[in-house]
């Protein structure tokens, strides 16, 4: 089983933001579940946990680890 990885992604505002980390996580983890919540500023992926908060950091965001 694939390991899930939540983040809260506080300064994810609007559409566009939530289209550009899913994105990111597209293309650094391929074949990954990708979840985005706007009104929650959560963002969940299945896969290497570094590699997914590396490409939302590279996306110009700041993950927060979600428990």
């Amino acid at each position: 089983m694939t390991e899930k990885n939540d983040f809260i992604v506080n300064d994810m505002t609007c559409g566009h933001c939530v289209g550009t980390v899913r994105q990111a996580l597209e293309a650094a983890l391929p074949g990954s579940e990708v979840s985005v919540d706007l009104a929650t500023h959560r963002v969940s992926f299945t896969g290497d946990r570094r590699k997914g908060e590396e490409a939302i950091k590279d996306a110009g965001y700041t993950p927060e680890a979600a428990y």
